[in-house]
């Protein structure tokens, strides 16, 4: 939206116009904003040749409603925008907030935790102390360590890596390679990363079944049973085991309406509200599919278990009726693609503040997940094992900080190593030389000792 606001207050013609005996300078009339607005949608590569006029309008509405735009009069705030001769101008300053950039050269933001960083809520600063009045007793137990009389072995003061630290890595390297995809500075401008539960990552990598669909703990979450069997019927259609009703004609158009009730009466869609502008983000890659589809996978793992899971069943029934060549028209005016995406779109992708065009992005979303849905649903093999590998060299620093004898022994160093195994002695070059000057003998027979 930044970027159409930006194309439209600088490229909009502005002229003199008359009204009610008055000119005005530097306006425009409401027609000639809708005409020029609807044509520069229609070739944008984030809408298309689908937008309507009637869609447009709904815009126009959007942006007297957020001062893009403002009556000659000054007045703005309502969405009584219409397609007519009322005269309209820009306001002196624009309302846009600046939107994140491609840096000039990739950098860290994100901090991965480290061992001697303190831990959250514990500085040194923050601590209140009491006063200790030490008597000859206190005295001796704390300085015990000096006379020798507390073993050594108590005195390694080990650092565990804890479950939080775990979790803070799993968020914060997820976050980085989300933001090293999209070539951003920052993901604040996309992403309130405050909201961002790193357990759900964990349990989307981790609690999958052989097919790769997520496995809820909490069973209240799952999908209703009946809705589940509904979309099991269409996505193995016709051999519907599960249902043992009769089928009557029009019987797979109003399971299809079941199924598309239910989705319809979420609270929130699949992919969330506060990742609306991640994905959206996502859409200015799709002309990168590899690249478009990495970033998927990535935002994909930042929802919630209970979402994800009912998105990955939801765009395989899709795709299993899209390519079902046994499945009657479930809508008379529509083919079954465009039916698909028209019904679950919105279910799928939606922003809190409803714009009209929202509908175009969702659309373009949903095409694409159709399409590549085994891929972005799948877990990111090359980010779990640059995890997994950070982890794991965390936790051996970690011992070997805390048991350096014992790591010595488990993890030898060359120096270690060459006094254990020693070297074996080379053959001699004379036996060498002999062997490549004769490589081949012929063979002689010897006599037989035959009695």
């Amino acid at each position: 939206w930044n970027e159409t606001v930006e194309i439209f207050r600088a490229k909009m013609p502005l002229r003199k116009h008359r009204c009610r005996f008055k000119s005005y300078e530097h306006c425009f009339t409401a027609a000639e904003a809708v005409d020029w607005l609807h044509e520069l949608l229609r070739c944008s590569q984030n809408f298309g040749p689908e937008v309507t006029r009637k869609q447009t309008v709904q815009l126009l509405k959007k942006f007297l409603k957020n001062h893009v735009i403002e009556d000659i009069k000054g007045k703005w705030g309502q969405e009584d925008f219409e397609d007519n001769r009322h005269l309209y101008r820009f306001p002196p300053s624009s309302p846009l907030k600046p939107y994140p950039k491609k840096p000039p050269y990739q950098k860290d933001v994100i901090k991965f935790p480290e061992w001697n960083d303190p831990p959250p809520g514990t500085s040194q600063e923050n601590i209140l102390v009491r006063p200790v009045v030490m008597n000859s007793e206190m005295w001796y137990k704390r300085h015990s360590i000096a006379i020798g009389e507390v073993p050594a072995c108590r005195l390694v003061h080990r650092r565990q890596l804890t479950e939080a630290n775990v979790e803070e890595i799993w968020k914060s390297m997820t976050l980085s390679y989300l933001q090293k995809i999209l070539g951003l500075d920052s993901l604040e401008e996309v992403l309130d990363i405050k909201l961002v539960n790193s357990k759900f990552i964990i349990h989307n990598v981790y609690s999958v079944s052989k097919q790769g669909v997520v496995i809820l703990d909490d069973k209240s979450k799952e999908l209703p049973h009946w809705v589940l069997s509904a979309m099991k019927c269409l996505a193995n259609w016709p051999n519907c085991s599960d249902l043992k009703q009769p089928m009557y004609l029009g019987f797979e158009k109003d399971v299809f309406k079941t199924i598309a009730d239910y989705y319809g009466h979420l609270k929130e869609p699949l992919l969330t509200f506060h990742l609306f502008d991640a994905f959206v983000s996502v859409l200015g890659l799709l002309q990168k599919e590899k690249v478009a589809v990495e970033a998927f996978q990535i935002c994909c793992l930042l929802l919630p278990p209970e979402n994800r899971r009912k998105l990955q069943l939801l765009m395989r029934m899709m795709a299993r009726i899209c390519l079902n060549k046994e499945m009657p028209p479930l809508c008379d005016g529509f083919g079954t693609r465009t039916l698909m995406v028209q019904t679950f779109s919105r279910c799928i992708l939606c922003s809190k503040d409803e714009v009209d065009l929202d509908e175009l992005l969702a659309a373009r979303l949903v095409t694409f997940l159709m399409d590549n849905y085994q891929e972005i649903l799948k877990v990111p093999l090359a980010l779990q094992t640059s995890i997994e590998e950070r982890v794991a060299h965390l936790r051996r620093v970690q011992f070997q900080k805390s048991y350096p004898e014992v790591y010595q022994e488990r993890f030898p160093t060359p120096e270690s190593e060459a006094l254990l195994f020693p070297e074996k002695p080379k053959p001699k070059p004379q036996l060498l030389m002999w062997a490549l000057k004769k490589p081949f003998q012929p063979f002689q027979r010897t006599r037989s000792f035959r009695m």
